[in-house]
């Protein structure tokens, strides 16, 4: 899915002040009100954002989107944001990989390299590299969470700290402007500090709109990432961020 230039600034705008009202905002573009509606619709029907009575917000810090519906929303970023992942991983690599629909697309762009071993808790990504002969696929035991197959859990997090892989590529569902990473689960983000306490390098691979997106519970730090994979450029307070904590940035 692709936003326009007034969608966009819609949404960001809510991200900066929490809400927004259609009459201001038809004003401030100079549109009209069922223009904005419109525009409101586009952004709750994706998630992004959530309607109340003449107005919306941010979408709820408790729950996520549900998978079917990441499964589409900005594929092709992640699909670019896979590719770009994939040309800096070598052939005979070490990988942990967590849940995520963009840590999906990046298992779909290694599929051809050659020799790598897989840990995953991601049922989908393991079905994903299991079709190369020459990987190695380990699947950490647990508790499959039905909704989008990911393995969660205390034995999850003690099979993956039996390892230290060369890579750890991790998704993430926001990342606050303070640069803090956030996700809904704190069993799937135990698992997520496990894999960055456990990788040499730490692969953070998000698109755009979790720049911002509120979040419950708390994984870690813009700190703890060595590279960063995108779709767009982030913002300016969080590429400050980026810049003193020495994280690669890649936009692809």
């Amino acid at each position: 899915m692709n936003l326009n230039h007034r969608q966009q600034d819609i949404l960001q705008r809510v991200r900066q002040t929490g809400s927004v009202a259609i009459e201001e905002l038809a004003s401030q573009f100079d549109v009209t009100p069922q223009t904005i509606r419109r525009d409101i619709n586009i952004l709750c029907e994706s998630g992004l954002l959530r309607r109340f009575h003449g107005g919306a917000g941010l979408p709820s810090s408790v729950e996520n989107i549900a998978y079917p519906t990441r499964q589409v929303l900005h594929h092709e970023e992640k699909r670019r944001i896979g590719r770009l992942v994939a040309q800096h991983i070598p052939d005979q690599s070490s990988l942990l990989i967590n849940l995520g629909t963009t840590t999906e697309e990046v298992a779909k762009a290694l599929v051809d390299h050659a020799d790598m071993r897989v840990i995953t808790n991601n049922l989908n990504v393991a079905l994903l590299l299991s079709d190369n002969p020459s990987f190695e696929v380990i699947v950490a035991g647990g508790v499959v969470r039905r909704r989008d197959r990911g393995v969660i859990g205390e034995a999850t997090i003690d099979f993956i700290k039996q390892f230290k892989v060369d890579f750890g590529i991790i998704g993430i569902s926001g990342i606050d402007l303070d640069g803090t990473l956030l996700d809904f689960d704190y069993r799937e983000v135990r698992v997520s500090q496990a894999i960055i306490a456990n990788s040499r390098q730490v692969l953070l691979v998000t698109d755009h709109s979790k720049f911002g997106r509120n979040a419950m519970v708390r994984l870690g730090s813009l700190s703890e990432v060595d590279m960063l994979f995108t779709d767009q450029p982030p913002p300016a307070a969080m590429s400050e961020l980026l810049a003193q904590a020495e994280v690669q940035v890649f936009v692809a």
